[in-house]
């Protein structure tokens, strides 16, 4: 068996992490991921350019600018990229990087957010109806990993004040039961596979209140496989000392 480790990262701006200490190379170098996804990326093509020896870049970039965004950096050479899902009022955000690899699908997704009010939940609701059908489809093909943030918290141990978020976007009914659909679909919680009963396991924090100081947070960036995958399981890391966005890197290790 071969040890795959793979790390998602909502950089919330990647130009900005370049720059910060830690910078994003610093973090990218120790984490020596097999396959290492952003989100919330923010550049178009051309902005910026890394030097990733022994990896090839996968980018999704928004048709507005310095907005939303993906990229792919791995070891393996993709067989095919995949960069749309069918969802027309969003498929040209930049918001999906899927790989085929040659034991599994790898994709890489930053989930529009429902917005204050849940203003866009409508179109959430498409979304998740349509990446959920995108999976499955894929799965038909090979087991799938998918990775991202998923802009939900899925059940009440997965956020500090369930309480006084039912209402807000992330932790409303109607996005907890697309998390519900997708993980019956046939996939599964990486973290919560390895660790069912981790409470105060966050990787989102806001920027107001010194939250992240506190802990009061949200888990809402995930790694999810095919259930095939399940027991390949081998590690799940939630890497909350990494700053440089107001999200923290996540960390999945399979043995395949």
């Amino acid at each position: 068996m071969a040890q795959q480790r793979l790390v998602s990262w909502n950089v919330n701006g990647l130009r900005a992490v370049l720059k910060k200490d830690p910078s994003f190379m610093e973090v990218f170098d120790a984490c020596a991921a097999d396959v290492f996804a952003l989100q919330e990326t923010k550049c178009q093509a051309g902005q910026v350019d890394l030097d990733l020896p022994g990896y090839h870049q996968v980018w999704s970039a928004a048709v507005r600018k310095g907005y939303s965004g993906t990229a792919v950096f791995s070891r393996e050479e993709p067989r095919q990229t995949i960069h749309e899902i069918g969802c027309p009022f969003a498929d040209d955000e930049g918001r999906v990087c899927a790989l085929e690899f040659e034991k599994f699908w790898f994709v890489d997704v930053y989930t529009p957010n429902s917005k204050d009010g849940l203003k866009r939940l409508d179109e959430r609701q498409v979304w998740d109806a349509s990446y959920r059908d995108f999976l499955v489809g894929l799965a038909q093909d090979k087991p799938v990993v998918t990775c991202g943030d998923f802009n939900v918290a899925h059940e009440e141990i997965d956020l500090a004040r369930p309480a006084l978020n039912h209402f807000n976007p992330g932790f409303s009914d109607e996005e907890r039961a697309g998390m519900t659909a997708l993980l019956e679909a046939g996939f599964t919680d990486s973290f919560r596979y390895l660790y069912p009963d981790r409470s105060e396991a966050y990787s989102w924090w806001s920027y107001r209140m010194r939250a992240r100081e506190r802990n009061v947070g949200w888990r809402i960036d995930y790694f999810l496989v095919s259930d095939a995958l399940a027991p390949h399981i081998t590690g799940a890391s939630i890497l909350s000392d990494v700053y440089g966005s107001d999200h923290c890197p996540v960390e999945l290790v399979l043995d395949l």
